[in-house]
């Protein structure tokens, strides 16, 4: 059963993008051991896209409103690129500490609902939703 995603992103000086992401972002947080942080994100989504190679992904933080995102960031004297329209939303990237990029946007591509995680019982029967289709003869019972 899938209860979340995992995201991670390399980094040469992890330690400065966790602070980021620690101070700058916000991001709650649980140290694990030995100051390794793992930060808690927002609902997320995945989409599948098409590509000549496997093994390519691409993180992205979304916001509500990006302009307003980079203003604050700038503000905190944090590099970020241009906002550009994307069509499906608007994109920018903002600049680690580590020396990578992260990529924020604001959608305007619809957003499924989150996930909900249900506990289930070992041995318990599921509900199923779909119909019975079996024709039924009259007067036979089906087993």
């Amino acid at each position: 059963m899938i209860t979340g995603a995992h995201s991670v992103i390399y980094s040469k000086n992890p330690e400065a993008d966790r602070t980021f992401l620690r101070d700058v972002l916000y991001l709650p947080n649980v140290d694990v051991g030995d100051g390794w942080l793992i930060f808690g994100l927002p609902p997320a989504e995945v989409a599948v896209h098409p590509s000549s190679k496997n093994d390519l992904h691409e993180f992205y933080l979304m916001s509500d409103d990006i302009e307003a995102f980079v203003a604050q960031l700038k503000k905190k004297r944090i590099a970020c690129g241009p906002v550009r329209d994307m069509g499906w939303g608007l994109l920018s990237q903002l600049a680690l500490p580590g020396g990578g990029k992260l990529g924020v946007y604001q959608p305007r591509h619809a957003r499924p609902k989150p996930m909900s995680v249900k506990k289930t019982v070992k041995g318990a029967k599921r509900k199923s939703t779909a119909r019975k289709t079996a024709s039924r003869k009259p007067g036979r019972r089906q087993k």
